[in-house]
């Protein structure tokens, strides 16, 4: 790392003075808290806000985080829609207890969500599936998505190969793609605040209610 870069990141300093977070102001539900934060996140523009990291755990004992986007919120969970022979999905397969993390930059708030992680119904799937625009679907049978390929020309040969071959026709939903919904035993709303004294509000699941406690930042 170039003497001036490295000098640069350890004086770095970023002032948190936009918003404040009090248990008298939060709603009991988290799911409701995270959709209005999540609304509030749109507002401000941003076009993304909907996007977050999954972190997983790998066979060797690894954390793997990749960024996906939620497509559904609701009482029992977060919604996403992925190709379950990927690594995420093998990894998911030997342990569906994950971390998700939304950050929304311009608000100066994340969410951190923990639970486990189950498959969607098929024909949840299936509805979703069909509702992507036509290259997605396309994409999807396209790509076995995290394996090794020789190089891009494999991949974009085989897209034109199958829009040809579905001109004209519906394309399936491949088996190995599908929706998973992760459903939260613990989620805490951070917000930044002055002089690095930030608001954390943790809710955890505790006998099907949540109990709400205050974290030091």
């Amino acid at each position: 790392m170039k003497p001036e870069l490295k000098q640069n990141l350890k004086t770095v300093r970023y002032d948190y003075s936009m918003h404040q977070l009090f248990e008298e102001n939060i709603n009991s539900n988290p799911i409701k808290q995270f959709s209005i934060w999540l609304k509030d996140a749109f507002d401000k523009g941003d076009d993304m806000a909907n996007a977050f990291s999954l972190s997983t755990i790998d066979e060797f004992n690894f954390p793997s985080s990749r960024v996906l986007l939620l497509r559904d919120v609701e009482d029992s969970g977060f919604t996403f829609f992925t190709n379950y022979e990927s690594h995420k999905g093998q990894d998911i397969e030997r342990n569906s207890n994950v971390c998700s993390l939304f950050f929304w930059k311009e608000l100066q708030r994340q969410v951190r969500i923990k639970g486990t992680i189950k498959h969607l119904p098929t024909s949840d799937s299936e509805d979703y599936f069909h509702s992507r625009p036509r290259e997605s679907q396309l994409a999807a049978l396209s790509s076995q998505q995290s394996q090794v390929i020789k190089n891009r020309n494999v991949l974009e040969e085989r897209f034109i190969e199958l829009s040809k071959f579905y001109e004209n026709k519906t394309i399936p939903c491949p088996q190995y793609w599908g929706g998973y919904i992760l459903n939260p035993i613990q989620i805490e709303f951070w917000q930044g605040r002055e002089s690095r004294l930030h608001d954390r509000i943790q809710y955890t699941l505790d006998n099907q209610h949540w109990r709400i406690e205050r974290l030091a930042p």
